[in-house]
């Protein structure tokens, strides 16, 4: 079968589409939108999509945007892109680059808006060849873990419909044109945890009338690096960081408090359990040790549920994506230690709604087979997050347009498409 035979109808219109999403994408990336403060790109969202003719609504679960479009009877088929950026200073040197100071899309968010776009129009123009209800989601506040769980409690199911799957996407440094899937846990549960530790404050020259915070919090930042390496079975998968010490304001003097600020990930309940156990132990373990003047507090921050596709949807999903990209461009990534709140939209929903959510590729793959044969990938190739993250806008562009829709149709009813 060749390409043009295997491709759906609704992904012939794609090519004259192009040039208006590239430039949709430029757009969005060079005016980055902090989360729950995605106005100005909640507001493109809704006009292109009413103009597609999709019932939108807007200022779902704050700055959110849901558009349907009701075609017959069927499945609910929920797609799902989130919209918000980063408190980050871009440096890609980009054209495009970020106009606002201290924000950038470093995350591809951009890019998913943009191929969500891109598929509600082909999906809309090929209303003859499906039948069911498409609902999509652009959601805000991805990054502070909370944009799922606001939409969600703006009633979104009983004004949208529960969906019988949710499906959706997330660009990263993968060779551009490539789709990565995992079946089961694929992208790590978050656990953010602020902790204070108090200790007593005094002159530098005189730190023997003082409980030192400083020294408290250096000890317990190493001991927590313990954790995952002696308290969790080496065929488990964990991951803590301190990404955050603040203490002090001076050379000479001794403060009276210390603040961490750490990053868990887990995949399993059992696993999470065990390293949340001995974080709260070791933290305050030290604080005794240290004769810490109070208990420290430990408080959350942000915390993400353990993202799992349903290993039959997944394969039924990625084999209609395999048809029309080619199944050698599908691969399987293994677990990623990223985190997401896609999940919520169908663990929320009820226990047999079924979630898949892939990998799509943004890097340059010349630049990626070079940087692997020289063993400098993790060097070269900037990963999300980073201020020089800058997805290639094609092919990604048009393989995650060409995921998203052909996803969909193979949960919608209609000629050629199971129902």
């Amino acid at each position: 079968m060749t390409a043009a035979e295997r491709t759906p109808t609704a992904l012939l219109g794609l090519d004259a589409l192009k040039g208006d999403l590239a430039d949709l994408y430029r757009d969005l990336h060079a005016h980055p939108e902090l989360s729950f403060e995605e106005h100005r790109t909640a507001a493109e969202v809704a006009r292109r999509a009413t103009s597609y003719g999709y019932e939108v609504t807007t200022g779902v679960g704050r700055t959110g945007v849901v558009a349907v479009l009701e075609n017959g009877p069927g499945p609910t088929v929920l797609l799902r892109a989130d919209m918000d950026a980063l408190p980050l200073t871009e440096a890609t040197g980009l054209p495009y680059a970020s106009g606002t100071d201290g924000v950038m899309h470093a995350c591809g968010h951009d890019m998913h808006v943009t191929c969500l776009i891109g598929a509600l129009k082909l999906l809309a123009d090929a209303r003859a060849d499906w039948s069911g209800r498409l609902v999509a989601a652009f959601q805000p506040a991805e990054e502070v873990g909370r944009g799922a769980e606001k939409m969600l409690e703006d009633r979104f199911y009983e004004r949208f419909g529960t969906p019988d799957v949710v499906l959706g996407q997330h660009v990263a440094p993968l060779p551009a044109g490539l789709i990565g899937a995992h079946a089961g846990p694929a992208f790590a549960a978050t656990d953010a945890l602020r902790v204070r530790m108090f200790g007593r404050g005094g002159h530098g020259s005189r730190p023997e009338t003082t409980v030192d915070p400083v020294v408290m919090a250096a000890s317990t930042v190493l001991r927590l690096q313990t954790v995952v390496s002696r308290e969790i079975a080496g065929g488990e998968t964990a991951v803590l960081t301190v990404g955050a010490l603040r203490a002090g304001t001076k050379h000479n003097i001794i403060p009276d408090e210390a603040e961490l600020q750490l990053n868990i990930r887990t995949y399993t309940p059992e696993v999470r359990t065990k390293i949340l156990a001995a974080v709260e132990r070791i933290i305050k373990g030290e604080a005794v040790t240290a004769g810490a003047v109070r208990e420290p507090e430990i408080t959350e921050i942000e915390a993400f549920p353990v993202v799992t596709n349903d290993a039959d949807a997944l394969a039924r999903t990625t084999a209609a994506i395999g048809a029309v990209l080619g199944d050698e461009r599908i691969v399987d990534p293994g677990q990623v230690t990223g985190s997401e709140d896609v999940g919520v939209f169908a663990t929320s929903a009820g226990p047999h709604v079924p979630l898949c959510y892939w990998l799509f590729g943004g890097a340059d793959p010349d630049e990626v087979i070079a940087a692997r044969r020289a063993g400098t990938f993790e060097r070269d190739i900037p990963s999300n997050h980073s201020p020089f993250f800058a997805p290639l806008v094609e092919p990604t562009l048009t393989t995650g347009v060409t995921a998203l829709t052909a996803a969909a149709l193979a949960w919608l009813d209609g000629p050629g498409h199971a129902g």
